[in-house]
């Protein structure tokens, strides 16, 4: 559940992963001990292209990189293979010998539950797909303790003002 973000249905992937990635550095600095995040829009090279994570994460615990794909509409298939390439990617580039494979993750607004588990049989690495939703509202134990849409709004309104004029900023 992405409650925490009350931003609309118009929100593009980029703004709900900034809106995410603010969220989570506050989280993992609570959470402690787990998860660690390594990066957003994470680059990678593959034969002279350049590939962008939206999420790149390492488990301590786990001892493995966790890949998380933000898809904003509802899951298709061709998001398996695209993550399965990303796993490989991380695999080879960044993964040391005493790793455990790397996880992948797709967040989807929606999903077929049949197509989901079409699209993931064959594929030997370990992939997910999960659903989030929003809400136009916080509970009221949040309120205090997360920033309202006031804020988010004028935060993603400075993102924009600043991928739109980058010198400005």
């Amino acid at each position: 559940m992405f409650d925490f973000i009350t931003t609309g249905e118009e929100t593009k992937e980029r703004n709900l992963q900034d809106a995410l990635l603010t969220q989570i550095q506050r989280f993992l600095m609570e959470l402690g001990i787990g998860f660690t995040f390594v990066g957003g829009n994470y680059h990678l090279e593959v034969g002279d292209e350049d590939f962008f994570l939206d999420l790149l994460f390492y488990h301590i615990r786990l001892r493995c990189f966790v890949v998380i794909e933000l898809k904003r509409g509802a899951f298709r298939p061709e998001y398996a293979g695209k993550m399965n390439f990303y796993l490989t990617a991380v695999d080879r580039q960044l993964k040391h010998p005493s790793d455990n494979a790397t996880i992948g993750l797709i967040l989807c607004k929606t999903k077929n539950k049949v197509m989901a588990e079409y699209a993931l049989a064959d594929i030997r690495k370990p992939v997910g797909v999960a659903t989030y939703q929003f809400t136009t509202s916080l509970p009221d134990a949040l309120k205090d303790q997360l920033p309202g849409i006031e804020e988010l709004e004028e935060g993603l309104k400075d993102i924009e003002d600043e991928e739109t004029d980058p010198e400005k900023h």
